[in-house]
């Protein structure tokens, strides 16, 4: 059975609905007390590949959970007003992300371009992720 949407055309969709920063535009944010990255990326991605220096990991399988205060999975973070920038490896899984929460009623949020690989591509600040015992 065919599919009525692949996923090229939720990403585009996605892109063509949320803020999307540059590395740099994010980077010049990442001092901001009011701003909040967010990992969506899975643990063994940042074991591997580092993490950005203060980001909030949320694996992209429990985001709609952790960000709604009805929910039993609620997470404190994402109460307030601050900024939320999510990313993952590439920026399609954070575009979607970004969609969902601003879905959800989430007005203050954005994804950055090229995801985590641009990041680090560019030189920004990465640090490593301690692998758990």
């Amino acid at each position: 059975m065919p599919l009525k949407k692949g996923y090229r055309q939720l990403v585009d969709e996605a892109m063509a609905q949320v803020k999307t920063y540059s590395v740099d535009e994010a980077l010049a944010r990442m001092t901001d007390p009011e701003v909040q990255f967010v990992d969506i990326r899975d643990v063994r991605e940042l074991e591997r590949e580092g993490v950005i220096p203060g980001a909030y990991s949320a694996p992209r399988g429990m985001i709609e959970f952790w960000v709604d205060p009805d929910s039993p999975y609620f997470k404190p973070v994402f109460q307030g007003k601050k900024e939320y920038i999510f990313f993952c490896a590439a920026g399609w899984r954070s575009a979607l992300t970004t969609k969902t929460v601003q879905d959800m009623g989430m007005d203050n949020v954005a994804h950055i371009d090229g995801g985590f690989g641009a990041w680090k591509k560019a030189g920004a600040p990465v640090e490593d992720k301690a692998k758990k015992a």
